[in-house]
């Protein structure tokens, strides 16, 4: 079933597109901002509560552990009942959350509500691809993505400056409240918009034998979907193990001063920023989502594993990190574009829940792996490793394709 077909009755107008897009991308912006917006506090909360970092960590850890345990069921429910409401709220329980926060300055108190924010972040993945899947035409779709994937990162690194702006003009706790507050008026007006969010339902197809198509946990553990999944885990230890520990590996591999170290890693996550809207206006123009992913893959694995191996002066570090960024995050939206090929209507909220679950599980592993190749004095293995994530990653895209035919077009929203 095309785009144009599941947004029937009625074929999106241009406006009503990029009406959808940027709802969808301002909600993913807010969902990025509230994952980053408390690792800046933490000194300041720790003299708050009077607490250990080992204890501020343990509420990181809730909201991680949370968001990624129930992200694959919030799936089930987004495509049970729909995404609008249930994103709707996530937006508001999020807000109310980090508000609570900064209202009740009480350690009990901030486990319980990063375990709820936690919960409400879990909404987003799901119900953002369902939503752009159901009300966007074929041709934009790659774009779609890619702001969608752009926006959580401006989300993200918005974050700590504003935390910053907050804390040198109130205090932390004033900024949490306010974080809560344009949480709740992005609510508001997503609230006023939320005609043009709706989903319609889309009946299960048959398969050739008559029966229904399976699209409960045996679609999440075929083959396509398990190697997605496998995909998004081996993006997210690639990428978080340079973006986490990069800085530290160039001061020991190339003498780097620890500005230029931050420099290189900059112009990594920049690079990585104009890609995912380079990656976008390429992945409208093709159907091989498959090559883009693996060229940029392979291309990205040799840039790394040469960082690494030969001494570079910082200059030339930076600018190969600069284009190793423009490279990686130009696979991200053939990346979403592959998942799509391979989910059948009606099933996009359980999907994507379950294989961008895969990034919950890199970023538990980035850490312990990674952090252990520092202790024992080997930061060369970062540049190794990366590239071998991405390598394996690169076979998870091949069999994904070879044992699953593209998604039919059999028409084009907005035409």
């Amino acid at each position: 079933m095309s785009t144009a077909q599941q947004a029937q009755p009625g074929i999106p107008t241009e406006r009503q597109e990029f009406q959808v897009i940027g709802l969808i991308g301002v909600g993913h912006f807010l969902s990025h901002f509230f994952i980053f917006v408390l690792p800046p506090l933490l000194p300041l909360m720790k003299d708050a509560y009077n607490v250990s970092y080992v204890q501020l960590g343990l509420a990181i850890t809730l909201f991680n552990v949370v968001s990624g345990l129930t992200q694959a069921p919030i799936g089930f429910l987004v495509d049970r009942i729909g995404p609008r409401d249930l994103l709707l709220a996530g937006i508001a329980l999020g807000s109310i959350a980090f508000a609570g926060i900064g209202i009740w300055p009480n350690y009990i108190a901030l486990l319980a509500f990063a375990s709820l924010a936690g919960l409400a972040n879990s909404v987003y993945h799901p119900a953002d691809y369902s939503i752009l899947s159901s009300n966007v035409g074929e041709r934009k779709m790659g774009r779609a993505f890619s702001l969608h994937t752009f926006a959580g990162y401006a989300g993200g690194a918005a974050a700590p400056a504003m935390m910053a702006v907050a804390v040198a003009i109130w205090d932390w706790r004033t900024g949490l409240m306010l974080t809560g507050a344009v949480g709740l008026a992005i609510f508001v007006v997503m609230f006023y918009f939320r005609a043009g969010l709706a989903v319609p339902p889309i009946k299960p197809r048959s398969d050739e034998s008559g029966g229904k198509q399976n699209g409960g946990i045996g679609l999440l553990l075929s083959t396509p979907i398990l190697m997605c999944f496998a995909f998004f885990v081996l993006i997210s230890m690639s990428s978080g193990g340079i973006t986490n520990f990069a800085v530290v590996a160039f001061i020991d591999l190339h003498g780097m001063a620890v500005e230029e170290a931050q420099v290189a890693l900059t112009a990594y996550l920049v690079g990585s920023a104009g890609g995912i809207l380079l990656g976008g206006w390429i992945a409208d123009r093709t159907s091989h989502h498959e090559r883009v992913a693996m060229a940029g893959f392979l291309a990205t694995s040799v840039i790394t594993f040469l960082i690494g191996m030969w001494v570079l002066p910082g200059l030339v570090v930076m600018l190969a990190m600069a284009l190793a960024g423009i490279l990686f995050g130009m696979i991200m939206p053939s990346r979403d574009m592959l998942v799509r090929a391979i989910t059948p209507p009606g099933q996009s909220g359980k999907v994507f829940g379950f294989v961008t679950t895969g990034f919950s599980v890199g970023g538990i592993m980035v850490p312990l792996l990674f952090g252990w190749i520092m202790d024992i004095g080997e930061p060369r293995w970062i540049f190794v490793l990366a590239p071998i994530f991405m390598l394996i990653a690169t076979a998870t895209v091949y069999v994904t394709r070879s044992v699953q035919p593209p998604r039919p077009v059999l028409g084009e929203a907005g035409d």
